[in-house]
């Protein structure tokens, strides 16, 4: 592991700015406050602060602004009916039932509301009981109010100072994980690896970048600065992101048949070459990635051209000696492979040459595309929205509930006067901290919470014994809070441990001595809120994810129809838009993406509920390959010539009619099409046959001369990759046909 790249992508990415911050936001008036000897008395400003600064997530500026105006609204609005009604318990039970289903409902309108929600309850869980008021109601609101607006204008102010930042650490994010699938994709070419379990990994990044690809189209997409101003910055950090999702297609565009590769090259050292020069350009991507984040210029790490170079050479002196008229058609494979990575290649080259050269005379750098048609889609904040989700039939709606169940059993707990909880707002902030719409999230989430808690809390006993120096302290707290902003999103447990540490060392602050009940207290609510999470999030209203996977798998065979139909349609006529095409292509991945993280969940979920897993984990596969397959494809839809050799018409009647049985059997429907036997439609390639014997003539008779060029692909040459790719992406949506067969019978068993 190239540690210094590692370092440097955390150091250079969105979650430390963002952590540097909100710490910095909060530690800068807590020392004040505490210069003054006030901060006890004025510890909600710090405590407002790191709320709001919570609910800040990543997205256009526009939209941060009004989220973050509505979160300090819906806290202000709980912490008064909190205080209101602290002194009436029954009221209490009424309030936890009333804005637990509410604020955890408005997670309909998505990940931002949902946040937005979950803070504002954690919030009301604060102040339920009362602890928290040391001055008169509406005084306590007057200093929670200007911690929250404290927050809020330090956003507005370091976002405008610096608009591009955000968008370009996306960005660079975007390259950082496609460096690493890159990775993960060169070891296909080394001997001995398990293919199915590589796949699998390969499945999972998808999944990631997925997720990222959307996250950032939201800001790059929706963010005036962006979209609509015409600076070179912008136009540029455009250009980069849309060569990342083109780039994303290419890497999958060299999806092979590895197992025939390994066949015939295993006893060459040229596969672990080609293994050894992927790993070179992912680590360039890497270094593209960084660079973006810390917006700096950067230059490449090695001069790759030598080492392509050489690498075709390494080719042609193979193909020199081992050509032949058997061995042909595998050279051919191997040269349409060493093509794709010259392609990524000359898209690194160029990215490097757009990142360190002056735009400042570049007019434009327009795609011609309607950028709006990329941009994720959000529910409109409207109550017919809400309404239509209170039903049992809903997810949010059983995630409200159970939630609320939750909180309510948490709460009647912490009032039980023989248990002798001194901090009971830890039980509910616990719970709504870890508990999650999905069973297998919420299941893995409480254990890391556990262990992030314990090791968190013995570790701050240990630091407030035996570190005295006030000076230190504050460095811990501060540098703690850092980390635990930095680790949120991606290591939980991590996170924890270092949110237990700042929580011991502020209580520690403001009641010195108390470190006995402090961790006394903060190990019981974490394993009382641990038990209520668990038998709550098993036994009220579930929702499995084998519930999901029909649904998730009618899209996702859907969409692969739409983008083969797309891809064939372009190469028989060349009519299909740019941007249909690229939507097509975006709705499959993402498709297929949904349906892989699905899986990952339900792996989670308890032995009874992993229904039909083989079956699924056969159709996630099989629709991968058939995803990449049609990706390899595409790259000849893109080319200015005409492929009249190849029987195009035939070819998709044979491949959409299995695709097309799918759809029709995923949706119960009867398929009518006469031509039902896709084995027996066979192409007519009889000039493509043709110009396959004259070319193994011609080697037979020493009449193919050793041509080295590397940047030359014989058109012969595509055609038989092309020929072989169809062939591939028949056998698969064969395959995708007999497994959704299995998956339906299974379902018919099981009823």
């Amino acid at each position: 592991m190239n540690y210094s790249a590692e370092l440097k992508k955390f150091v250079t990415s969105q979650y430390i700015s963002s952590a540097v911050r909100i710490a910095l936001a909060i530690a800068i008036p807590s020392v004040i406050l505490s210069y003054f000897g006030v901060l006890k008395e004025y510890f909600l400003f710090p405590l407002a602060t790191s709320f709001v600064g919570l609910t800040d997530m990543p997205g256009p500026y526009i939209r941060r602004r009004n989220t973050l105006i509505l979160t300090i609204l819906c806290f202000m609005f709980v912490m008064g009916v909190a205080g209101i009604l602290k002194d009436y318990p029954i009221f209490i039970y009424l309030e936890i039932l009333i804005f637990g289903l509410f604020f955890t409902l408005i997670g309909v309108y998505g990940i931002r509301m949902a946040a937005v929600g979950g803070l504002t309850l954690v919030v009301f869980s604060i102040f339920v009981d009362g602890q928290f008021f040391h001055h008169h109601v509406l005084m306590s609101m007057a200093i929670f109010l200007a911690g929250a607006v404290w927050f809020l204008l330090v956003f507005m102010v370091v976002t405008n100072i610096q608009p591009y930042k955000l968008p370009s650490q996306m960005i660079g994010e975007n390259y950082l994980e496609l460096a690493n699938f890159l990775k993960i994709k060169s070891k296909f070419y080394l001997k001995n690896q398990n293919h199915n379990e590589l796949y699998r990994e390969v499945i999972a990044k998808q999944v990631v970048i997925k997720n990222l690809q959307e996250d950032t189209r939201e800001i790059v997409f929706k963010t005036r600065e962006i979209v609509s101003e015409s600076t070179t910055t912008s136009r540029l950090l455009m250009l980069m992101f849309l060569n990342s999702i083109d780039l994303y297609e290419k890497l999958m565009t060299s999806e092979n048949d590895y197992s025939k590769i390994h066949q015939s090259f295993d006893e060459e050292k040229i596969l672990d070459k080609i293994h050894d020069y992927l790993q070179i350009l992912a680590n360039e991507m890497t270094q593209i990635g960084i660079s973006l984040q810390s917006g700096i210029k950067t230059q490449a790490l090695v001069n790759y051209s030598e080492n392509l170079e050489q690498l075709h050479h390494d080719y042609f002196q193979l193909r020199s000696k081992n050509l032949n008229p058997d061995t042909m058609e595998d050279f051919m494979s191997l040269r349409i492979v060493l093509s794709r990575i010259y392609e990524i290649t000359k898209d690194i080259t160029t990215m490097y040459q757009v990142l360190n050269q002056d735009l400042s005379n570049a007019k434009s750098l327009s795609t011609g595309l309607d950028l709006n048609q990329f941009a994720p889609k959000s529910e409109k904040l409207n109550l017919k929205v809400l309404s239509n989700h209170i039903s049992l039939q809903s997810s949010h709606f059983r995630h409200a509930v159970r939630l609320t169940a939750a909180l309510l059993t948490g709460y009647a707990i912490s009032q039980l006067s023989f248990l002798g909880i001194g901090h009971s707002y830890w039980i509910l902030i616990t719970t709504l901290a870890i508990m999650r719409p999905a069973y297998s999230t919420t299941k893995h989430r409480n254990l890391l919470r556990i262990y992030g808690t314990f090791s968190g809390a013995i570790t701050a006993y240990f630091i407030m014994i035996y570190i005295e120096n006030a000076y230190a302290l504050l460095g811990i707290f501060v540098l703690s809070m850092v980390m635990c902003f930095s680790f949120l999103k991606d290591r939980y447990a991590w996170a924890v441990f270092f949110m237990t540490i700042y929580i011991f060392l502020s209580f520690n602050f403001l009641n010195p001595g108390q470190v006995n009940t402090i961790f006394k207290d903060r190990i019981i609510d974490t394993i009382i809120a641990g038990i209520v999470i668990f038998l709550c999030s098993k036994f009220i209203l579930p929702v499995w994810e084998h519930s999901l996977n029909l649904n998730l798998m009618k899209r996702s065979a859907m969409s692969n129809y739409s983008y083969f139909h797309a891809v064939i349609t372009q190469l028989k006529t060349g009519n299909i838009p740019t941007q249909e095409y690229k939507m097509r292509r975006k709705d499959a991945i993402i498709s297929l993406a949904n349906l892989s993280d699905n899986f990952q969940r339900m792996l989670s979920d308890p032995k009874n509920q992993k229904k039909k897993m083989e079956t699924v984990l056969e159709f996630v596969n099989t629709s991968h390959l058939l995803t990449a397959y049609t990706a390899s494809l595409s790259q000849y839809a893109h080319a200015k010539k005409k492929f009249t050799e190849i029987d195009f018409d035939r070819w998709e009647q044979k491949i959409s009619n299995e695709l097309l049985q799918t759809n029709a059997i995923l949706n119960q429907e009867k398929w009518e099409k006469i031509q039902t036997n896709s084995a027996s439609i066979e192409p007519e390639e009889k000039e493509l046959d043709h110009l396959l014997a004259e070319r193994k003539n011609k080697i037979l008779e020493n009449e193919i001369y050793d041509a080295r060029d590397p940047n030359r692909i014989t058109t012969l040459t595509q055609l038989t990759n092309m020929r072989k790719i169809l062939i591939l992406l028949f056998d698969v949506a064969t395959q995708l046909k007999k497994t959704t067969e299995l998956y339906q019978t299974r379902e018919k068993q099981n009823e």
